[in-house]
């Protein structure tokens, strides 16, 4: 009779270790949104992903990497900023605003976005993220404006209005902001963004 081999005490095959590396960042993703830099710890991770913490620490090697892997934009999010800043002019600010409502009651992107605003004031490399994401993606390819500096202030506008709102909605809950239904949100935040993309703004 043939021996089968004895299993490995060394994490699995490559697509059981993506599942499981996979995992720990949703996990990580909770933990940093709801507890920040300081209040996340590796153990509670580990506890939230059902894995041993000595996992996390085989896999991303400490809470820094751990942080930085729980808060890199999904690829497919950065695609759809791109393309929703390719609306037409007379339609972009409920565009803008209508992405950034959806992009937060997504399951991946939700979770992504509010670890990335929830540590960046704390943690240098996270704050450094968003303002690379913020000038390239959110500001970087509009087509705004009747020169340069003209198109980075109104896109510059564009980004601190959506950030502030979402700052205000899903990071700390404050109310009325909170509890308003997108429709809501949409009337009372449109005008002033389509204002920041063709109006008057000096």
């Amino acid at each position: 009779m043939k021996l089968m081999p004895k299993k490995s005490s060394t994490p699995g095959p490559r697509d059981e270790r993506g599942v499981l590396a996979a995992r720990i960042v949703a996990a990580a993703r909770e933990e940093f949104a709801e507890h920040g830099w300081a209040g996340t710890t590796i153990r509670a991770v580990a506890r939230a992903a059902d894995v041993d913490p000595a996992l996390v620490y085989h896999y991303f090697g400490s809470k820094g990497g751990l942080l930085d892997a729980a808060t890199n934009p999904p690829q497919r999010w950065l695609e759809n900023v791109a393309k929703v800043w390719t609306t037409p002019v007379d339609q972009l600010g409920t565009a803008v605003l209508t992405l950034m409502l959806a992009s937060w009651a997504d399951a991946e992107v939700g979770p992504t976005l509010h670890a990335i605003l929830q540590t960046a004031a704390h943690e240098a490399a996270t704050r450094e993220k968003l303002r690379r994401v913020v000038e390239g993606s959110l500001m970087g390819v509009s087509q705004l404006g009747a020169d340069e500096r003209d198109r980075l202030v109104r896109s510059g506008l564009i980004a601190s209005q959506t950030i502030g709102f979402a700052l205000m909605r899903y990071v700390w809950k404050i109310e009325p902001i909170a509890s308003m239904t997108d429709d809501e949100a949409i009337a009372a935040i449109a005008p002033n963004l389509q204002r920041y993309v063709g109006g008057q703004i000096q």
